[in-house]
């Protein structure tokens, strides 16, 4: 409703300018020309002047309205940096920019034309240039500088005892590869990938794939507190890995694994009160696009404690032992699924 006010708004705007503008014609037929510019440019220079209040009151109430509603919460030690690097560079580039503007509309209030008032040619200075060139540089540099600092964190070697998942891209959906209880991952061969029983490719001569579990329903299982390491890589086209409520985005393109690392602080159960939304969801986004379905490629994260990621582990099984052993079969260490939920769980 209220997007549709504004448009009248600006609309109506638009009518009542154009319609000043044929009067102003008009009036110009009747009256000198000159006579007419004169009192144009006054009121045009005026109405100038009266943009600067304006200006500061929208952005004033933009900002009210928009409080806590540009991003969602942050729900990883990532996102408070990636927040603090936003709200610095949101203050030094909105401070830039309340100047320059302030400053276009006064002065054209203040030097708009006067026949008192011989225009002054302003040819050339280096100390300006040097000012308004050596400023910005710097400006710029230190917020490259901390970007780098955030974007290089995220890409580092995750901390020792990180949860490793491997995410996978596919049109049009995600698939989720965990370690078993080696805490390994195992081999992967593209010319090995079947949709009947092996989605992932994964090579059942290496001992380490054995164990490994692997979800087909886009979500991914983590551990509040505990730093998860996600490989990324896709089955077909370039996708992308958005983790909004996390700050984490990275691209998964197919042949060339990349990795990034967080460590979640707030649990899905916990969101959900802070939101006071008993629906609240985790959500993985593709960010590239990626085909006639990307619209619809979404995944879910979901947050545990400790409790619950060690009973969520309790009841999956390995994907070998799902697709090419009997349904009894219990992992290839001897261990029972408990138990290797535990092992995993532990590492």
């Amino acid at each position: 409703m209220n997007a549709i006010l504004l448009t009248l708004f600006i609309l109506l705007a638009f009518i009542v300018l154009f319609q000043i503008g044929r009067a102003s014609e008009l009036s110009s037929m009747l009256k000198q020309e000159e006579a007419v510019n004169t009192t144009r440019n006054k009121w045009m220079a005026w109405s100038f002047l009266l943009m600067i209040p304006a200006m500061l009151i929208g952005i004033y109430y933009c900002h009210i309205w928009f409080n806590g509603k540009l991003l969602p919460i942050s729900a990883s030690d990532h996102g408070k940096d990636y927040d603090s690097m936003f709200f610095y560079t949101l203050l030094v580039t909105g401070a830039v920019f309340l100047l320059t503007q302030i400053c276009l509309f006064y002065f054209s209030f203040k030097y708009r034309e006067d026949n008192r008032r011989t225009a002054f040619f302003f040819v050339h200075s280096n100390k300006l240039e040097m000012i308004w060139t050596i400023l910005p540089a710097i400006a710029m540099t230190i917020l490259v500088v901390i970007g780098l600092k955030n974007w290089f964190k995220m890409t580092s070697t995750a901390p020792a005892g990180s949860q490793i998942v491997e995410v996978i891209g596919k049109q049009f959906g995600w698939l989720m590869r965990y370690p078993g209880p080696d805490g390994k991952l195992g081999k992967r061969n593209y010319k090995l990938i079947n949709d009947a029983n092996n989605v992932l490719g994964l090579d059942w001569t290496d001992p380490a794939t054995k164990d490994d579990i692997i979800s087909t329903s886009g979500e991914l299982h983590i551990e509040k507190g505990r730093p998860v390491e996600l490989v990324l890589g896709s089955r077909d086209v370039i996708h992308d890995v958005g983790l909004p409520h996390f700050r984490m985005k990275m691209d998964a393109v197919p042949g060339i694994p990349t990795r990034m690392w967080f460590t979640p602080i707030i649990t899905t159960e916990e969101m959900k009160k802070i939101t006071n939304n008993p629906n609240f969801v985790y959500e993985i986004s593709c960010d590239q696009m990626c085909g006639k379905g990307h619209y619809a490629m979404k995944g879910t994260v979901v947050v545990h404690d400790k409790a619950g990621i060690n009973d969520w582990f309790s009841k999956q099984k390995s994907y070998y032992a799902a697709n090419n052993a009997p349904a009894e079969a219990a992992p290839t260490d001897g261990a029972a699924p408990a138990d290797t939920a535990k092992k995993i769980s532990m590492k």
